[in-house]
């Protein structure tokens, strides 16, 4: 059986993303893949135009990674982390994320490809050039006013599962007395 014919019976002709019957390729998955059904998965157009095109990515269609990601197919598994961690800004995904469990090969995997599709990523650091990661806590190193709030962030409050701001590198979203707020970097200090 050809790698096609296999990924076909794997997913039952459908999208291993979205469930989408229509227009269906073989996504060999980054970066490294051999093109076998193991490390390809089988996609719709639309899932593929926006993996490939992320300026094309409608948020709301990768709601789907709700079903998928719970997937035992290790290469469907790394997809949905990657895409879940570029949409991880806009809220829902990060939740996902959370609840999204990998053992440590497929993690590395996953990792790996987002690596080496962001050399020229977004790099978030703390006051003191430490690399923030999504999930970190972080403590405040000033009194911070909260604008539209009467809410004085106070210096030393810590501030943990942060989410990276995906388009600035200087901010940060966190939750401070139980409100959402958007943080600047150079006022935090990386906790552990």
């Amino acid at each position: 059986m050809t790698p096609e014919q296999t990924l076909h019976a794997r997913s039952e002709s459908k999208c291993e993303l979205c469930g989408a019957f229509d227009g269906l390729v073989v996504y060999p998955v980054p970066p490294d893949s051999d093109g076998s059904a193991d490390q390809s998965i089988l996609i719709c157009a639309t899932c593929n135009g926006q993996i490939e095109n992320p300026e094309t990515v409608e948020v709301n269609h990768w709601r789907c990674l709700n079903e998928s990601m719970w997937t035992p197919v290790p290469a469907v598994q790394v997809v949905a982390w990657r895409m879940l961690t570029r949409l991880s800004a806009e809220g829902w995904p990060q939740e996902l994320l959370d609840m999204l469990f990998l053992d440590q090969e497929t993690q590395a995997w996953a990792e790996e490809g987002i690596a080496t599709a962001s050399e020229d990523a977004i790099v978030h650091r703390d006051c003191n050039g430490v690399v923030l990661a999504a999930g970190d806590s972080v403590t405040l190193t000033k009194d911070l006013n909260v604008k539209g709030s009467s809410l004085t962030a106070k210096r030393g409050t810590p501030v943990r599962n942060i989410r990276l701001v995906q388009d600035n590198a200087e901010q940060i979203e966190g939750r401070v007395e139980g409100q959402q707020i958007v943080i600047l970097t150079q006022f935090v200090k990386k906790n552990g």
